[in-house]
């Protein structure tokens, strides 16, 4: 039963990202913690996000602009291998926490959001996109801000996004299978949500044009902001009281 909540939850975030670019793996990495491992939390992730991804770069495949993707690859192998080294650093039992907070000062920090602005070429954000995305999840305002002052087309913007970021997020599951991690002891949950990722985003594809994308934006903000902020207060309960 699990499974296929599961596989309900990562096709509706899929159809979300589908339609408005960002937003989706956000909101699936915020609810995951509920029912997964911490351990097991950004493996499992990433691997749902690259069918994702990659589901969605391929029915949009005609808009993607192929001439980023050296720079960003390049720059996603040097990010992949410096924050690996960080992993073994931190307490998996404070990713939630960083998930939530990172989450947050994305929706609503000017300052923040200036701050990733600054790495305004491909090469920076697939470092840092790539590189944190091993800790936070899911990293993908990081090339979007770029990608939507390059290219004024929405369908371009999301399929050379998608694209992306499927980069980033097989990069992440190559070096969580070296580091030992057991797909296969997931494997239900994990045949479930890569349909409801891939049936999302042909869902999300045929309604992009067909809904007010602000409005949904707007609505997609508040639902983030209170999972993170549950995210941030689970840990704190846990770990604290």
């Amino acid at each position: 039963m699990e499974e296929l909540f599961l596989g309900f939850l990562t096709f509706f975030t899929s159809v979300v990202a589908a339609i408005v670019g960002i937003g989706g793996g956000m909101m699936l990495i915020a609810i995951l913690p509920s029912f997964l491992a911490t351990n097991a939390l950004i493996p499992i992730h990433g691997l749902t996000q690259v069918s994702s991804n990659l589901s969605r770069a391929y029915f949009g495949y005609k808009d993607i602009e192929f001439s980023v993707v050296p720079k960003f690859l390049l720059g996603s192998i040097l990010g992949i291998v410096f924050f690996a080294g960080i992993l073994s650093l931190i307490s998996l039992d404070y990713v939630p926490l960083f998930i939530g907070i990172y989450i947050l000062l994305s929706l609503w920090s000017e300052k923040f959001n200036e701050k990733i602005k600054k790495y305004e070429n491909y090469y920076i954000a697939g470092f840092f996109q790539t590189g944190l995305s091993m800790v936070v999840g899911a990293t993908g305002p990081l090339t979007m801000t770029l990608l939507f002052k390059d290219f004024k087309n929405k369908d371009k913007v999301v399929a050379t996004g998608a694209l992306l970021m499927s980069i980033t997020h097989f990069l992440k599951i190559v070096v969580f299978i070296y580091f030992g991690f057991l797909f296969f002891d997931y494997i239900g949950i994990i045949v479930c949500m890569i349909f409801g990722a891939i049936l999302g985003s042909y869902v999300g594809t045929k309604l992009r044009n067909r809904i007010d994308g602000k409005k949904f934006a707007i609505i997609l903000k508040i639902m983030l902001t209170f999972l993170a902020i549950n995210l941030i207060f689970q840990v704190i309960i846990k770990n604290i009281f």
